[in-house]
């Protein structure tokens, strides 16, 4: 017997968050290849579609090159200038600074976007050597 579970995104506490992401809404982003690990920043009026792009693969480039596809925090504007304004900010910070900033919220480093419906990703395997 297997069971199923139905996860709906209008209901419950992601709920006007949800909807504002249907919208087109300005939003920053982080991810992270791992708690600790590689950290990028970036930004997008589509998080679910961007967050999309990078798990599957479709933008390639520095994400797919260094497994960073954990969303652990995110950032919602009024307009893309904000948004665009804070990711500048954000990419010129020590990355110390960056670490306290996800950890202020997510103190776990858990994968956002399990919450928005994506699969939960599996642990990364550190390799020895280059």
């Amino acid at each position: 017997m297997t069971s199923s579970v139905t996860l709906n995104l209008f209901q419950g506490p992601w709920c006007g968050i949800f909807k504002g992401l249907m919208d087109r809404q300005p939003c920053v982003y982080i991810l992270a290849s791992d708690a600790y690990g590689t950290l990028y920043i970036g930004v997008t009026s589509n998080l679910i579609g961007r967050l999309h792009q990078h798990r599957t693969g479709e933008l390639q480039g520095f994400t797919s090159r260094h497994h960073v596809h954990r969303l652990v925090r995110f950032e919602l504007f009024d307009t893309m200038e904000g948004a665009i304004e804070r990711e500048k900010q954000l990419k010129r910070w020590h990355r110390q600074w960056k670490i306290n900033l996800i950890e202020s919220e997510n103190p776990h480093w858990a994968d956002l976007a399990v919450g928005f419906g994506f699969d939960p990703l599996p642990p990364r395997s550190r390799r020895d050597g280059p």
